[in-house]
């Protein structure tokens, strides 16, 4: 691990591995933290080297405020990005993730610097948001969808102390998928792979699908059986997609 990984609070490097050609960043999902990617790093090493982003609010950020506004946080995370575009990379995001990954390749792409894949899961195209989509407001409505969506760190919302550390960082990342508005803007030059379960209730296949009109580069779809959190079950089939794309990567950097 290099002096300017470890000094950077928005990356996790798990697994180093400083001599794969390429390197895949992972954007968490609302509520979620770099923590939910150390699967990924420990299996894609050391071809790929995995940097798992940590938004601020959350463990070890856990006492910095948590950032409401998706578009200030793809700035930050551009801005912390910088020194890590030394070689090619990829953009993986889960849900609000996703979001917030097509908010940095743009702003990437604009810099000259951009992705060599953008990667989306379990979230519809960002053309078919929409002004006024019901949205878990109350720290209720937002703890009984991490239930009923089965999200990771659920279960420790039964106990009473944990749940209050957890729900800062979770109203902030509601708060700020619900306030977010897509811009119309030129598409991506990069490919997208958009991936997600046949059974999702935020994220319908169809739904899905329309990323391909936010890119020129090429577009493929990935439908795999379970819902919002089917990556956790299908892991071994994500990580097959990935390791496949960013193959062609890592050649053409060698």
């Amino acid at each position: 691990m290099t002096g300017t990984e470890r000094e950077s609070p928005w990356f996790r490097n798990f697994q180093p591995a400083p001599d794969a050609a390429v390197r895949l960043v992972c954007l968490p999902h609302a509520g979620g933290s770099a923590s939910f990617y150390f699967p990924v790093a420990k299996a894609l090493s050391p071809g790929v080297e995995v940097l798992a982003v940590q938004y601020p609010g959350r463990q070890d950020r856990r006492l910095e405020p948590p950032e409401t506004d998706l578009r200030i946080l793809a700035d930050r995370i551009v801005t912390a990005l910088e020194p890590f575009t030394d070689r090619p990379y990829a953009l993986f995001g889960h849900s609000m993730g996703a979001m917030v990954g097509f908010e940095a390749a743009r702003r990437l792409e604009a810099a000259g610097r951009g992705p060599v894949e953008l990667f989306v899961s379990g979230r519809r195209a960002p053309a078919l948001d929409r002004d006024g989509d019901r949205q878990p407001g109350t720290d209720e409505e937002v703890i009984a969808e991490i239930r009923a969506l089965n999200g990771t760190g659920s279960m420790l919302l039964d106990d009473p102390e944990t749940r209050d550390m957890i729900l800062p960082a979770l109203r902030a990342d509601y708060g700020a998928v619900r306030s977010y508005r897509y811009v119309p803007s030129p598409p991506l030059h990069c490919p997208v792979t958009a991936l997600t379960g046949d059974s999702d209730p935020k994220a319908k296949v169809t739904e899905v699908a329309a990323w391909e009109q936010h890119t020129l580069g090429t577009f493929e779809l990935n439908v795999l059986p379970g819902g919002h959190f089917y990556l956790l079950d299908r892991a071994r089939e994500v990580l097959d997609t990935i390791e496949e794309h960013l193959a062609g990567a890592s050649a053409a950097a060698a």
